[in-house]
């Protein structure tokens, strides 16, 4: 079942995506990202989907809480181009994310509270400069139910820059960027999420405290069954309303 405000912003997202590569394609997933994430784009949309327009079966089974410790609510599934998600983050001492890159350009747009985010660069790994890592390559299973860690060797990484978003800003990432971002507000904090373009990496690159990995068993995503999607819609829609 559709919606004007779905519709709309499939529309949009086409609009804008289909067509820029490379560095126009990060300018363009920022500049749609902080449009749609503007209040009187997101709630209406948001209030639609609560209300069961769109895709709910298909959304839901791509919304869970991440094994990086956020929730995530697929909003638009644009198939294997875009896919339009809204994040919620919780505030807390153990909910800061590893450091890691991304299959495809993203972008994000804070609509509540604050992020904080980190940046980082390698290092020479026989040097003693940045922090010592232990690497994994990440993947999704042939189902994609579940995700896949790889090790991948051992690292130094070079904190390059810290930031901190409030609601109304945002940025944009091309897919090897190193990055970790946390909850930097004492409340939720709520982000428009993108990812987008049609060629993405097969796997991601995730780096932990030596040794701070467990790979003997595959982490199980657990998708919201449809009810349980559009109570969280629903939610979602209270906290940015």
């Amino acid at each position: 079942m559709g919606g004007r405000h779905v519709h709309g912003a499939r529309r949009l997202l086409e609009e804008a995506l289909d067509g820029p590569t490379g560095d126009g394609l990060v300018r363009a997933a920022r500049a749609v990202v902080s449009e749609l994430g503007a209040e009187e784009r997101l709630l209406p949309l948001v209030r639609e989907l609560a209300e069961g327009a769109g895709d709910p079966s298909g959304c839901a089974l791509l919304s869970y809480r991440h094994v990086l410790g956020f929730d995530k609510l697929l909003l638009i599934d644009g198939g294997p181009r875009h896919m339009l998600r809204a994040h919620i983050w919780h505030p807390g001492p153990n909910a800061r994310e590893d450091i890691h890159n991304h299959r495809s350009p993203l972008a994000s747009h804070v609509v509540r509270g604050a992020l904080g985010m980190e940046l980082y660069e390698t290092a020479d790994p026989a040097g003693d400069s940045g922090v010592a890592a232990s690497c994994y390559r990440e993947s999704l299973s042939d189902d994609g139910a579940d995700w896949l860690l790889e090790p991948a060797g051992d690292a130094r990484l070079r904190l390059a820059l810290t930031m901190e978003y409030a609601a109304g800003s945002g940025y944009a990432l091309p897919p090897y960027a190193l990055h970790r971002a946390w909850c930097a507000s004492t409340g939720p904090t709520v982000t428009l999420f993108l990812e987008t373009g049609a060629e993405r990496r097969r796997y991601t690159d995730v780096f932990t405290g030596p040794g701070a990995a467990d790979t003997g068993a595959p982490a199980r995503k657990k998708p919201l069954d449809v009810r349980d999607y559009l109570a969280e819609l629903s939610v979602l829609a209270e906290l940015i309303g």
